[in-house]
């Protein structure tokens, strides 16, 4: 090649040197979040040792925003030097993006922080075994990220030259025209506000209403929305207003299961009657699952047309659906068993058939041939 070829490219070089720096300044980009996705992966795995929620949440929170904050500070200073060299129009929007960019990736920052703030958080007492509420935390959460997304809101307009008195007084006169037109909304809004504050039910809660068909466990609760996944495991999707015109019945707070049976035996049993139910509270009093501080009756009360009844009124000490099956099966073959050990059979409906003898009847004598 000619050395005048490479003088050339020197020269031109020496003349439109912003090149070079725009070139640079995408290469020192480049580099830079290379190493900051080595630094955070690396502190990642220090904070994954520690029993503190904050710093994995931080690290976690801060790797895509700044992944996007060092694109977008070294592409607009790029464009600064352009603009410098050619004066072109396009690049007057470069400032305003910056500063409209860095504000918006701050608020994206702080709401992933929130957000994986509360799911360690609610991980790490779960481990530890502590109780937790998730209802609450949730709520907090969710009115964190509320705030932040419009403060950061308003901070944009005020960088974009707008100002913030003129757009809340704007925002005054347009919220009632909003609220009237979105009224549904609103009432879904204040519905779930209102569930948080009175907390009739929680997540993980087994709720049922006996004004609707609404039945199952709580997965989540929206500001629009409560997803309940009923027992046969479909999603059910429920506004919040409604909770505010309904009755919610939370057995999932019950503080005891109750076990409520009639048993009836033969008439021809009637001597066992006080016996067996002499027998069947004493049971009931020595069952190691059977709250004796509860309620208790084991009494002869009716004269079936088939049996004479008596009843069983208690309550075991768990809450819990299936072990309460099971402790009530184990009392109801107790009950049996107390009823044979005293010769006694348990009654089932049965009718009785009286036939009178047939009449004697003699031919009167002026029907004979």
């Amino acid at each position: 090649m000619n050395v005048d070829y490479f003088v050339d490219i020197w020269h031109y070089l020496l003349h439109e040197a912003w090149i070079l720096q725009v070139f640079l300044l995408v290469f020192i980009a480049l580099l830079l979040d290379w190493f900051q996705k080595r630094t955070i992966a690396r502190l990642m795995i220090q904070a994954g040792k520690t029993r503190i929620a904050w710093d994995s949440a931080l690290l976690e929170a801060a790797g895509k925003p700044l992944t996007v904050l060092i694109w977008l500070l070294g592409i607009t200073l790029a464009a600064d030097i352009a603009k410098g060299e050619t004066g072109a129009v396009i690049f007057k929007v470069v400032a305003p993006v910056r500063e409209v960019g860095v504000i918006a990736l701050i608020a994206w920052f702080l709401v992933r922080f929130v957000k994986r703030a509360e799911l360690h958080f609610i991980r790490l007492r779960q481990e530890a075994g502590a109780p937790v509420d998730r209802t609450t935390t949730d709520a907090i959460a969710k009115l964190i990220r509320i705030s932040i997304l419009i403060t950061a809101f308003l901070v944009i307009l005020q960088a974009l030259g707008y100002s913030i008195s003129g757009v809340l007084a704007f925002g005054g006169v347009s919220g009632i025209i909003a609220g009237l037109a979105a009224k549904d909304l609103l009432a879904n809004f204040f519905g779930g506000l209102m569930i948080y504050l009175d907390r009739p039910f929680e997540v993980g809660d087994w709720i049922r209403s006996p004004d609707k068909e609404i039945e199952g466990t709580v997965e989540e609760i929206g500001w629009r929305l409560t997803r309940i996944r009923t027992f046969d495991k479909r999603p059910l999707y429920v506004p919040n207003s409604v909770f505010a015109s309904i009755a919610v019945e939370n057995p999932q707070r019950m503080t005891n299961r109750r076990i409520y049976e009639t048993i009836g035996i033969r008439y021809d049993d009637a001597g066992s009657m006080a016996a067996i139910t002499r027998d069947v509270k004493q049971m009931l009093r020595e069952h190691p699952e059977i709250d004796t501080n509860q309620t208790m009756i084991v009494n002869f009360v009716k004269f079936a047309p088939s049996s004479l009844d008596f009843f069983i009124y208690t309550f075991t000490k768990t809450t819990q659906w299936v072990r309460f099956h099971e402790i009530k099966e184990d009392v109801m073959l107790k009950v049996i068993a107390i009823i044979e050990q005293h010769g006694a059979e348990c009654a089932f409906p049965t009718s009785t058939i009286h036939i009178a003898p047939e009449a004697d009847v003699k031919p009167d004598a002026e029907q004979r041939p």
